[in-house]
């Protein structure tokens, strides 16, 4: 039995709260030990023998920690994620890693000079409705992929409370914001494509930063991929559409998890992770067997976000390939930068 990883938080906001302490106390591989509040202190409610440390310093030099996730604010996770690095400790970082990609390549270079694993939180490979669209993949039945589209729907017309966010700073704006989602997505399912384009738009009254994008990545033998991010989309769209030579498959973004465990439901509940009725996919095809037109509905795999936390673990512990590679965040951030 391995010993778990003793792991410190950076942050209690909604990333520290949702994505990350329900995910480290419940999974045996994980000790969550001390988190950095430096108002009010709210985290052992929640994890009464959590160490609350007021600054990030005191947290990152705690030297029983061996694991520190970088969930601070995205300008700030290039010097965290650094600082923890040089203080001997792996890094699991938020995206995006860094404002640009010579910054993430930075970070992984130290990570091998240091002998700590430099470990990218892209958890929306684990969402239900990513894991259907590679479940309809997998069966062949599209044929011969030749356009997808993949998009974040919001209305938010308002400007947001998140300052880091709403403000011209190193990596604010929507693309930084959902991009590494859609963009990373796109390269586990299909890899890196051959060449990009990218629109960004300013529209929200008073917005300061863009707050709409659209990418058009180009593949081998003529694929189209299309990303969109926007948040003035008052009745969304389905998430994922792909077209291919032997059928259609449409589904909704229908992922449950961020919201169950915003309302406090465990990581290990009987019904977490799986989607609401009626979000089932509509996968149209030719059954060649009849070469007769089909439609099918295709239910989602229970969401799994724990599925990222069994990675760290298996990377730090034995040394397994994490599936977010470094070629991935390169490229991601190439697109993006």
């Amino acid at each position: 039995m391995d010993q778990p990883i003793k792991t410190g938080l950076l942050a209690f906001g909604m990333s520290g709260r949702i994505f990350h302490a329900p995910f480290l106390n419940a999974n045996p591989a994980f000790s969550l030990d001390a988190i950095v509040e430096r108002n009010t202190k709210k985290a052992r409610q929640f994890y009464p023998e959590i160490k609350s440390y007021d600054t990030i310093d005191e947290l990152i030099n705690d030297p029983t920690l061996e694991l520190i996730v970088v969930n601070t604010p995205n300008f700030a996770h290039f010097d965290h994620a650094k600082a923890a690095l040089q203080a001997g400790k792996h890094v699991l970082i938020e995206k995006p890693i860094a404002p640009t990609s010579a910054e993430a390549k930075v970070l992984f270079d130290l990570g091998r000079e240091v002998n700590r694993e430099v470990l990218v939180y892209q958890n929306r490979r684990w969402d239900s409705d990513v894991m259907a669209v590679k479940q309809v993949l997998e069966t062949g039945k599209l044929g011969k992929i030749v356009e997808v589209h993949f998009r974040y729907d919001r209305w938010r017309p308002e400007i947001g409370p998140k300052v880091f966010k709403e403000t011209p700073m190193p990596a604010s704006g929507l693309l930084y914001d959902l991009g590494p989602h859609l963009i990373d997505q796109t390269l586990d399912l299909f890899g890196k494509p051959l060449s990009f384009t990218k629109t960004l738009g300013n529209f929200r009254l008073k917005t300061e930063v863009p707050d709409y994008a659209f990418l058009h990545l180009k593949y081998a033998e003529g694929m189209n991929v299309f990303l969109y991010a926007s948040m003035l989309v008052a009745k969304a769209l389905p998430g994922f559409v792909l077209h291919g030579s032997r059928g259609s498959f449409i589904k909704q973004r229908s992922d449950t998890q961020e919201a169950q465990l915003d309302q406090g439901m465990s990581p290990l509940a009987v019904g977490f992770g799986v989607e609401e009725e009626g979000m089932q996919g509509e996968l149209t095809y030719i059954n060649p067997e009849t070469e007769k037109m089909e439609t099918e509905w295709v239910p989602s795999l229970k969401g799994n976000f724990m599925g990222i936390f069994d990675a760290v673990h298996q990377t730090i512990r034995h040394k397994k390939p994490f599936p977010i590679t470094e070629d991935d965040i390169i490229t991601q951030l190439s697109i993006i930068e």
